[in-house]
């Protein structure tokens, strides 16, 4: 059985691992390229939305969130 892993990156994207499919809002398959890692943008300062290109890097953006556990 296959699992997907969502890595969530201190001041940046999150991070996917695994076999997956990202549809948008009408449906539509984006095409990974037979990826099975990808980065999605969570700053919004991407040009290549819903995937990282690294701008949150010198668009401020500044994020850490933890997983409360116990």
């Amino acid at each position: 059985m296959s699992d997907v892993k969502v890595l969530v990156k201190d001041n940046g994207p999150l991070l996917v691992t695994g076999p997956i499919t990202v549809t948008d809002a009408a449906g539509n398959v984006f095409d990974l390229k037979g990826k099975e890692t990808f980065a999605l943008c969570r700053c919004g300062a991407s040009a290549i939305r819903p995937f990282c290109d690294g701008a949150h890097k010198t668009c401020g953006f500044q994020a850490a969130e933890r997983a409360i556990t116990g």
